[in-house]
């Protein structure tokens, strides 16, 4: 249940604080109050498009928070624990939205994203809003509503007719690979052949590359590495070099070396220098004798370098792109080579496919109306007990044929429209052309009472739901507030008196003027101020004791109708 919402610089709200309870909430006041800011800023929270109008005239930003308690098994707990953020029941969302276009979004103290919030939010709250009874006006979005209805079972179905859907889209891409006359299709081979030819002429070797550019800087500078081994060796091994300084010094220490052990031991060191510069000596001269410029050698070596380039200029770049690239060709080769054959093949592989998206639609269909049928059922009872005694409720289905699987898409085949009718001896018609709007604001409210018992939303918000409605059916509706709100939390803004006093808590919402500024206040209603309330949507003032005593009446019916479904 969401059980405190705060509110800061949102419009005319300069900063309220409500707490919510259990069961049913109302929220009542004059029109223009800011009734509707309330719900702006639960839609906000809860992940709605901001917006920089809603920021109060004169601040910087505004922000909402909104506290939920939930059962530690709830999906959105779940969700939550998903996103590694832990809650064992308590989820604290807080949103700011800055006149820069700056969104700083915190569940449980953490950043989240607007789409990670809405991941947790779906299963929070549902918010009714009088624009909802335009969404179940359009055919596809009935659709919607009744795949929610049969749930699970469907959802697989979809995934399995998903991936045969991508199936035969990859199969249309290759058929589209052989379309054109056979003069393009020829012109098409020889290009073909021609990259193939040139890729498989090159022959690329994994690191051939960097080995023939090192190869080549050493024949670039090759005469700088003459000069320096030939220097090298002069030093070591010419007329008075190293070794000769080496050896000439060995003899000298060789003299006195038994005279102490410390002069044995720097002979030892002398021999082993001798020793080492004579082996770098002839290894420089062995590398001097190996070095030599092959200009045949250098100019392959450059010519190898430069058609390796062109291949990666054209087909990749590097060694596995290119391969990729040949393998991906050589395919298009073959079934261009082959465009009869290959067309035959794709089309009986299709025509599987085809097949089976067929078989996968009935069994969604078959879903749909076996659920559908008692979903129009159930809603069709609950429209009889809020006063339309005559309601009849269907869904009407396309039918299709097997000829029809090319067109399927990822809800499968079916066209399903909502049938309704009102009154006895009148036949079902498509229900955006004989619903009013006493009757939709029912239909929505029968329809919503159903999904309540198939989701775990622990919160509905409904927005007037109480449109065109008056008189008895305006107690019906508040008595079936008052029963779904047994098991599901409610928050409803009414005009209504009967639903008003149907109400657990109702919270009063008033604009005022302040230092000179027009602000929104939120309060919750005693016992006291509720009956006043209530003399007010009856039309009434607080002299008129016959409006006070049919609002005391009011809440007293309604106190005893809950006593009843408790």
């Amino acid at each position: 249940m969401l059980a405190k919402l705060t509110i800061k610089n949102v419009a005319l709200i300069e900063s309220a604080e409500i707490r919510f309870g259990e069961g049913l909430n109302v929220l009542s006041g004059e029109t223009g109050a800011g009734k509707s800011v309330i719900l702006d800023s639960v839609n906000f929270v809860l992940g709605a498009k901001a917006d920089r109008s809603m920021i109060r005239y004169g601040e910087t930003e505004c922000m909402v928070k909104a506290e939920f308690f939930v059962s530690e098994n709830a999906k959105a707990v779940q969700t939550l624990k998903e996103m590694d953020i832990e809650s064992e029941g308590e989820i604290i969302i807080s949103r700011k939205f800055s006149e820069m276009g700056k969104n700083s979004v915190k569940i449980n103290g953490n950043t989240v994203t607007a789409a990670m919030l809405r991941k947790v939010t779906d299963s929070l709250v549902d918010v009714h809003g009088q624009s909802e009874h335009f969404f179940l006006l359009k055919e596809s979005n009935q659709l919607k509503t009744l795949d929610s209805v049969v749930g699970a079972p469907l959802s697989e179905k979809k995934k399995i007719l998903l991936e045969l859907l991508n199936q035969s889209k990859n199969i249309d891409a290759r058929i589209a690979v052989l379309g054109g006359d056979e003069k393009e299709r020829g012109r098409r081979l020889d290009i073909l052949s021609f990259q193939i030819e040139e890729i498989e002429a090159v022959d690329l070797k994994d690191g051939e590359e960097e080995e023939l550019v090192a190869k080549r800087n050493k024949i670039v500078n090759l005469e700088k590495i003459i000069t320096a081994i030939r220097d090298a060796s002069e030093v070591l091994s010419g007329e008075a070099g190293v070794l000769d300084g080496l050896r000439a010094a060995s003899r000298a220490v060789a003299s006195v070396a038994k005279l102490d052990e410390t002069y044995g031991a720097v002979l030892e060191k002398l021999e082993s220098l001798a020793i080492e510069a004579d082996d770098v000596s002839e290894m420089l001269t062995e590398l001097g004798e190996e070095l030599y410029f092959d200009e045949n050698e250098a100019e392959e070596t450059e010519n190898r370098l430069d058609a390796i380039r062109a291949l990666k200029r054209k087909y990749g770049a590097n060694k596995a792109e290119i391969d990729e690239y040949l393998t991906k060709i050589k395919e298009e080769y073959d079934l261009l080579s082959d465009c009869e054959g290959q067309y035959a093949m794709l089309s009986a592989e299709k025509k599987k496919i085809l097949k089976k998206i067929y078989a996968i639609c009935l069994e969604m269909t078959d879903l749909r109306k076996q659920a559908g049928t008692a979903f129009c059922t159930r809603v069709t009872k609950e429209l009889k007990t809020l006063n339309i005694e005559h309601a009849q409720f269907a869904i009407e289905y396309n039918e299709y044929t097997e000829e029809g699987a090319p067109r399927a898409n990822a809800n499968g085949l079916d066209e399903i429209r909502f049938l309704f009718s009102a009154n006895a001896g009148e036949p079902m018609k498509p229900l955006g052309k004989i619903i009013s709007g006493g009757e939709m604001s029912r239909f929505m409210l029968a329809v919503k009472t159903q999904l309540s018992d198939m989701n775990e939303i622990s919160t509905y918000i409904f927005d007037e739901i109480d449109a065109g409605i008056s008189g008895k059916t305006a107690k019906v509706v508040g008595e079936k507030l008052a029963r779904i709100s047994k098991s599901t939390q409610i928050i409803a803004v009414s005009h209504l008196a009967q639903i008003a006093a149907m109400s657990d808590n109702e919270y009063f919402i008033e604009k005022i003027e302040q230092d000179g500024k027009t602000i929104t206040r939120v309060y919750e209603l005693n016992q006291e101020s509720q009956i006043k309330e209530i003399v007010r949507l009856l039309g009434g003032n607080d002299s008129d004791q016959y409006a006070v005593k049919h609002a005391e009446e009011l809440l007293k019916q309604a106190k005893e109708y809950k006593h009843t479904i408790s």
